[in-house]
């Protein structure tokens, strides 16, 4: 035999879901949920979670899903006063000194290269030495 968990649902939920049945009871025939109550409902969707709210109030999940969805999408994006930035790129600055280095090369003929960097701009030396060790050909 299965026991159920009763739930103390907070005053503003609570509120909400007795708002609906109030409805409930005195609605003629198939009448469509007042948008009043269905504003009511996504904000409390917002803070409850759709699937919580759309079983304590007894609505279809879809369609309140569907609901906040269109909220979300109409709300002008902005960032939140209180936002926390948690990545933030930095570009990086101009090198304070340069830096430099020298690169020597020699084949078996005794054909010397000698390439002299300095600065932050280095050439392809790959294709240099390349050129080099080919013979210029």
């Amino acid at each position: 035999m299965g026991t159920r968990k009763s739930r103390i649902l907070p005053a503003r939920v609570e509120s909400v879901r007795r708002r609906f049945e109030r409805w409930r009871q005195t609605r003629r025939g198939l009448s469509r949920i007042p948008e009043s109550l269905w504003a009511a409902a996504v904000e409390m969707a917002a803070t409850s979670g759709i699937s919580p709210t759309a079983k304590a109030l007894r609505v279809n999940y879809n369609a309140l899903r569907k609901r906040v969805d269109q909220q979300a999408a109409a709300a002008p994006r902005r960032p939140e006063e209180n936002s926390v930035t948690t990545f933030l790129e930095l570009a990086p600055s101009a090198p304070v000194g340069s830096c430099q280095c020298t690169m020597e090369l020699e084949d078996d003929s005794g054909a010397k290269m000698r390439v002299h960097l300095q600065g932050t701009e280095a050439p392809d030396l790959t294709a240099l030495s390349r050129s080099f060790w080919d013979g210029g050909r």
